[in-house]
């Protein structure tokens, strides 16, 4: 019974010395936080949220189609860090974008003829972006990676869901749905303005083969013997509002 009673207040001995060593280390960061924040009182850093909206000019950089650029448009919100010491602000940026590309194919019975279907990709864009400061926060270089996810190449029309795509034998033009759904982008751009607005020109290329998908689906690629390959190429241009 005393050995019990031994392991147990030893126990409860240990517990407490345990439990003081971490207030003593909370607030020894504490302090260390406290002091940091006083060493840095002397900067204004500004959080800032704004929302924008805009159009989209939308393509595929490939050598398997030939391709026609669309016109569509673009929505998203930004979280703004605005450091006055430094040579660049920090954004987190969502944005959802519709857009349209036309892609040559030609009717049946085959045709000489062609004619560009039009389709619409949905895209979801977060991104991380530097603001590189060229008058202040007045005008800016922005640069960025972003992670997107978009859907499915949707035909506008299903009338032509049955025309052959150029360069192709056999390859429908409703065969062209499936495409893969997350990329990896880019983007750089400019951004000016003051007070609460500001004017963005932005720039999107997708890294990663966003057709790449096409090459697993088993389709009838008799007629260009290519691995079927594209990146994304978007402008967009668009408003904010910051609050």
């Amino acid at each position: 019974m005393t050995t019990n009673l031994s392991y147990i207040c030893h126990n409860h001995t240990r517990s407490i010395m345990q439990k003081r060593q971490l207030i003593v280390l909370v607030a020894i960061c504490m302090g260390f936080v406290t002091m940091s924040f006083g060493q840095h009182t002397r900067y204004k850093i500004k959080n800032g949220f704004g929302i924008y909206g805009g159009i989209t000019q939308y393509d595929i950089i490939t050598d398997n189609f030939n391709t026609k650029k669309g016109n569509g448009w673009q929505a998203g919100a930004s979280a703004t860090v605005d450091i006055p010491h430094k040579w660049y602000n920090v954004s987190y940026t969502i944005q959802l974008s519709e857009n349209h590309i036309g892609i040559a194919a030609r009717p049946l019975p085959i045709s000489l003829s062609e004619e560009f279907v039009d389709y619409k990709i949905f895209t979801a864009q977060i991104a991380l972006l530097m603001h590189v400061k060229l008058i202040n926060s007045f005008l800016t270089i922005d640069v960025g990676p972003m992670i997107q996810y978009n859907g499915d190449m949707e035909m506008d029309d299903k009338k032509y869901e049955n025309y052959i795509i150029n360069n192709y034998n056999n390859l429908l033009a409703k065969d062209l749905n499936d495409i893969s759904n997350f990329n990896i982008d880019g983007a750089i751009g400019a951004s000016a303005g003051f007070g609460f607005f500001r004017l963005k020109a932005q720039y999107i290329y997708g890294f990663t083969n966003m057709l790449n998908k096409l090459n697993d689906s088993d389709l009838d690629l008799t007629g260009n013997d290519k691995k079927i390959k594209g990146n994304q190429s978007m402008f967009a241009f668009t408003a904010m509002i910051t609050f």
